[in-house]
């Protein structure tokens, strides 16, 4: 059986979720933490970045990966690295939106949910 963890910088993840690599830092600091594990072995399941603009400008991140000690999966390292340099360009002209960090925890945490139901019933329990 495959085991999963999430690496986030999200407190609301932090105090609810279980198999958690808590980053304490920004989340450029959990997409480092992400590739360092994907470097490892480690896969994606989630997307590195949100789905919109809006959401890279969240100083949350949450994202759910397989704990392998395989070959690395390339295709995972280059979408990670990918997602590196994606934050850092747009970070150099935008700033994370630290005024709404409430809201966006709580849409991490929402998404992070999403992203559970959308894999499996039997995985949820594992993790709340």
């Amino acid at each position: 059986m495959m085991k999963y963890i999430i690496v986030s910088n999200n407190p609301q993840v932090k105090d609810k979720v279980k198999n958690l690599k808590f980053v304490d830092g920004t989340m450029r600091d959990v997409l480092v933490e992400a590739r360092d594990l994907v470097q490892g072995g480690s896969e994606l399941i989630t997307h590195p970045l949100g789905a919109s603009l809006r959401m890279l400008l969240s100083p949350y991140r949450s994202i759910i990966m397989a704990e392998k000690e395989a070959n690395i999966n390339f295709n995972h390292l280059e979408t990670i690295e990918n997602s590196i340099i994606k934050y850092d360009q747009h970070m150099g002209v935008r700033r994370e939106d630290t005024d709404h960090s409430k809201d966006y925890a709580i849409i991490d945490f929402k998404l992070l949910e999403s992203a559970f139901n959308e894999l499996s019933k039997d995985l949820k329990s594992e993790f709340f």
